[in-house]
């Protein structure tokens, strides 16, 4: 098949790459308008448009009649938001258990369906590929000098000036990493996360399983979401939240179910809390660190414009984290690793620890402005000297990410600085 002409190459390609060579099928997850088909039909020689309207949805009827029928075209096979057809996925682990052999179908899926949906979790028969919307590295906005791979293996960068100025991050965030958005003006590139969430609150919340949920609520967590982006937030403020904006009382249960409604629909995502080893003796919190899965949705999500921004470098500062979360997980997906976060019941935190299969890690803070760089140092190297007294496996590199004004470097007490647009992976 043919990709458009106008594809960026995404970090995803050799990821999907590898898996396509390992397993009979590969799902690959996402949030809408993030790039999957296209990126999909690189590797696909056929495909079935599961969501095509044609003939009053056909395809999608022939999906659910006779799943097989779109498996007998020519492979790979590219089944195209199968989550519309939830048959499709027991139809594909059966016929690669029926006729095994490596990269013979692509699924590509804007939505989870509910747990029990597909009879058999499609174990050893089709892996699952995360994608994000685009990292800085792909939308040209860092350079990727800085490797996150050379980091993790302890190798600390040149020296080198940074040169994205404010104006320059705050359009990085509010255009945000969706492809459509590549080369168009600002404000036309400002409409895009507007409409998403207006989609899913008014449309794909309640499409995605039929049971109705009321716009008002879910575009009010989804602001709740916003201002809170890449914090540890609380059910608690959630609720209250959604129960201020709808004027009415909204209880856990319900609240529970619009946040599952939204990690099913990839738009929001949920970093995990680390813990050093099973056995470690630190007292840690658990609570997961909630964020939008793109910075301009939580841009969106709070009203915010370049004016606002550059007035206000708190919010902006959450914003930045939004960001370097987003870049940080794809660039990890590119080699295999992780991304957690860290806090104790001391106080003691790390924005993200990245993690590899091996048991390295890194431990990182991120700062919008330069001058808060000695204070997450210290903290950062108070957390290494805190995980040595535990008999833990020390760090293989302590990251300050840092905004405009930084430059990359390796201060004397061992940490390094890195600006997010020298940053990859």
């Amino acid at each position: 098949m043919e990709t458009p002409g106008s594809y960026v190459p995404r970090l995803i390609d050799d990821v999907l790459a590898a898996r396509m060579r390992a397993f009979g099928a590969v799902v690959i997850e996402g949030p809408k308008w993030c790039g999957k088909t296209w990126t999909a039909t690189r590797f696909a020689n056929s495909a079935a448009w599961i969501a095509d309207p044609t003939s009053d949805y056909a395809i999608r009827r022939m999906a659910v009649a006779d799943p097989f029928s779109l498996l007998e075209t020519e492979k790979p096979v590219l089944l195209d938001e199968w989550q519309d057809a939830p048959g499709l996925w027991d139809a594909v682990r059966m016929a690669v258990d029926k006729a095994p052999g490596a990269g013979q179908y692509l699924l590509t899926g804007s939505a989870t369906p509910r747990e029990g949906v597909t009879s058999h979790s499609g174990t050893g028969r089709i892996a699952r590929v995360q994608m994000w919307p685009m990292s800085s590295v792909e939308s040209g906005v860092s350079s990727g000098a800085v490797s996150l791979r050379r980091l993790m293996a302890a190798e600390p960068p040149k020296a080198a000036m940074g040169t994205l100025s404010e104006t320059g991050l705050i359009e990085a965030i509010l255009r945000g990493g969706w492809p459509g958005s590549i080369g168009s003006a600002l404000d036309d590139a400002l409409a895009l996360p507007r409409a998403y969430l207006e989609a899913v609150a008014h449309v794909d919340a309640s499409r995605i399983d039929s049971a109705r949920r009321d716009p008002v609520r879910l575009t009010a967590l989804l602001g709740s979401l916003a201002r809170n982006t890449a914090t540890v937030v609380t059910n608690t403020t959630l609720v209250r939240d959604m129960a201020t904006a709808a004027d009415t009382g909204v209880s856990t249960k319900t609240a529970t179910d619009y946040l599952d409604v939204l990690r099913r629909l990839h738009v929001l995502h949920e970093i995990p809390a680390w813990s050093p080893a099973l056995r470690s003796p630190v007292r840690l919190r658990h609570s997961p660190k909630r964020m939008l899965v793109d910075p301009s949705l939580a841009a969106a999500g709070v009203y915010a414009s370049p004016q606002t921004l550059a007035a206000d470098r708190k919010t902006l500062g959450l914003l930045f984290e939004n960001l370097c979360l987003r870049d940080l997980s794809v660039y990890a997906s590119a080699i295999d690793a992780a991304v957690w976060h860290y806090r104790d019941e001391a106080g003691l935190e790390a924005d993200a620890i990245v993690q590899s299969q091996d048991g390295r890690w890194i431990a990182v803070e991120i700062k919008l402005g330069p001058a808060q760089e000695d204070a997450a140092a210290a903290s950062l190297v108070a957390l290494s000297r805190k995980m040595a007294s535990g008999g833990e496996r020390l760090p293989a590199a302590l990251v300050v990410v840092v905004g405009p004004g930084g430059f990359a470097h390796q201060r004397e007490d061992g940490v390094i600085v890195v600006p997010i647009e020298m940053l990859g992976p």
